[in-house]
């Protein structure tokens, strides 16, 4: 900027000449002001220019994808929560699947049937004119599966021969059937018999009235 100076001096009636005006001098010249300065940019003039809005957009957007803004510490990373109840649940499922384990083996593994009770029995007003008297046995087990090995003896002198009667398990009753017929007139006192082979060995009996006038 250069100065400009006036000079006020006397009046034209003075005698004395008037000094002539100065040179001007020039005022020392002022540095350039800087456009950039380390680690910061300065800008001169109305609002943020573009590029800057560019850049500090990009910078945001790849803050997003990448991590946290340059200069920010990183957050810690959390550690996975774990499952509240996770051991106690497995914990149950296991004693669910071996309880289940171990009712298998005893019904494959288990005592094997056995005949606790057996008790025989006819209809109490015996048998009538030329009528069938249902004669049955009751057998009574520890409720395993298996199968009965029996026969039924008459005091006729006949028999039925080797049956067999399948239980299941958890049965613990079966009832076996005889049908004796009779026929003829008269009274006849008659006694059946049955006899249990397997699994184990008994033996129940009852008497039967036959009478017909």
């Amino acid at each position: 900027m250069l100065g400009s100076h006036w000079f006020q001096g006397p009046d034209s009636d003075s005698d004395a000449a008037p000094e002539p005006a100065p040179d001007p001098v020039p005022a020392p010249p002022t540095a350039p002001a800087p456009d950039r300065i380390e680690g910061e940019v300065l800008r001169f003039g109305p609002g943020v220019t573009a590029a800057v809005r560019n850049r500090h957009y990009e910078n945001s957007t790849a803050a997003l994808w990448h991590g946290p803004l340059p200069g920010q510490p990183e957050e810690p990373r959390r550690a996975p929560e774990r499952r509240a109840g996770g051991p106690r649940r497995y914990a149950l499922a296991a004693a669910v699947l071996l309880a289940v384990l171990l009712y298998l083996t005893w019904q494959r593994y288990g005592p094997a049937l056995a005949v606790r009770d057996v008790t025989v029995r006819a209809a109490a007003h015996g048998a009538e004119c030329d009528g069938t008297s249902d004669i049955v046995a009751t057998v009574r087990t520890n409720g395993r599966p298996g199968t009965l090995t029996y026969r039924w003896i008459r005091s006729d002198g006949t028999s039925s021969g080797t049956l067999r009667e399948k239980l299941t398990q958890g049965q613990s009753e079966t009832r076996l059937h005889l049908l004796w017929t009779f026929r003829g007139r008269g009274e006849y006192r008659a006694t059946a018999e049955l006899r249990i082979t397997e699994p184990s060995r008994h033996t129940a009996v009852t008497h039967i009235t036959y009478r017909c006038p």
